[in-house]
């Protein structure tokens, strides 16, 4: 059993930077994508980014795509975060999953989540 944790939300204003992680313990992330996902006040969780267990690609959400940068390695992942925007607040959620379906309901395992919050 893998157990996800995710640090480094925060508050910060628009046009800043987060860097988040989020560390694997029980075992590795084996052969797993592991995912960004994020959830606003009132909203569904939405994809952000996926990192692929095997071959080193990443995909984006369009509306990171430029701003944000996932990069992992075994048993830790981390997401870049740079010009931040108010609409980029939400609850941040590591995950282990299927590489190319960013339906979340399809991942299995799921961190505590991370709030981050951009102000204008």
């Amino acid at each position: 059993q893998v157990h996800l944790k995710e640090s480094g939300g925060g508050s910060v204003q628009a046009g800043d930077s987060l860097r988040l992680s989020c560390a694997a313990s029980g075992r590795t992330f084996g052969s797993y994508a592991v995912g960004w996902f994020r959830q606003a006040p009132g909203k569904e969780r939405e994809f952000v980014a996926a990192f692929s267990g095997r071959g080193g690609f990443t995909y984006y959400s369009d509306s990171v795509k430029g701003r944000f940068t996932f990069s992992r390695d075994n048993a830790k992942a981390y997401l870049q975060m740079n010009s931040l925007k108010p609409e980029d607040t939400a609850v941040y959620y590591c995950a282990l999953g299927p590489w190319g379906d960013y339906d979340s309901r399809n991942w299995g395992y799921w961190g505590q989540g991370t709030q981050v919050t951009v102000s204008s």
